[in-house]
């Protein structure tokens, strides 16, 4: 059980698909975490996941020394210590795996942006997909429910197809039409789940401005890695996968979080984390 005196912080990222939560210790070492399905109030998404995540971590809320929050619905936490954007968590979080200078794709369940990380882990800048490519993590439930398989199962469907059929990358919507035409047209259903991940994929390649190293993190790389296979391949250059991507917001928000303690011992971290 841990050291009780330990200083701890929580960090909750509140997305549209999953509500996750990290607990960290002062040097920045993950304690517990937990990731539940967004669904209802996500006030109540929230807390409940935060929970967990301290059951997890074997800490008690009031041993926190601060919550930060971050995501879709950051707000919903009122308890939260700090808020701050997606953008800025992720490349916190993926910079304490790194800790180098990167181009990070962090594929949620509501978009994809690509964020510029300089070699201190700030965000120096940030660029979203289109509006009408939004809903990714919508689009993939949709094509999962018509293919009558479970999310996991999409994404085995996926892996096991040679190549997918065109499903187009410009509107969600769209999207979601050419699979009923495609389904209508009789082709498999690897071909079908397949082409939803190019579909994704091509969205990403669009936003551009790529350098190298490529990072890729978000609910998407975490539980559909075609996606990322497809992404690899259109962009042409190696892409690394941040370790628990799922986690990387709200892990983020943890350490930002920490940093801003008074606690002697998190100096080093908030030379490191700003």
């Amino acid at each position: 059980m841990p050291d009780k005196t330990i200083l701890a912080a929580a960090g909750v990222d509140v997305g549209t698909e999953y509500v996750k939560a990290v607990v960290v210790a002062e040097d920045g070492h993950v304690l517990g975490r937990a990731v539940l399905p967004a669904r209802g109030y996500f006030q109540a998404c929230a807390y409940e996941v935060l929970a967990a995540a301290l059951d997890d971590a074997q800490v008690a809320e009031a041993d926190l020394s601060a919550i930060g929050a971050t995501g879709f619905a950051m707000n919903s936490l009122p308890r939260a210590t700090l808020t701050a954007t997606e953008a800025s968590c992720h490349a916190v979080g993926a910079f304490h795996h790194f800790g180098r200078p990167m181009t990070l794709v962090d594929i949620g369940g509501r978009d994809a942006r690509v964020i510029h990380v300089d070699e201190a882990g700030h965000r120096v800048d940030s660029c979203g997909v289109r509006r009408c490519a939004t809903g990714l993590g919508n689009f993939l439930m949709f094509a999962a429910r018509h293919l009558d398989v479970s999310s996991s199962r999409l994404q085995e469907l996926a892996a096991a197809a040679e190549r997918g059929v065109p499903v187009t990358s410009y509107c969600s919507v769209f999207s979601a039409s050419e699979v009923l035409e495609r389904l209508r047209d009789g082709a498999g259903l690897e071909e079908v789940a397949r082409g939803c991940m190019d579909s994704i994929a091509e969205r990403i390649v669009e936003i551009g401005g790529f350098r190298d190293p490529l990072v890729a993190c978000g609910g998407v790389v975490e539980y559909f890695p075609s996606v990322v296979e497809a992404f690899q391949e259109l962009a042409g250059m190696p892409v690394h996968t941040v370790p628990e991507p799922i986690y990387t917001g709200a892990l983020g928000a943890a350490l930002k979080v920490l940093a801003m303690s008074p606690s002697h011992d998190a100096g080093a971290l908030k030379e490191q984390i700003r």
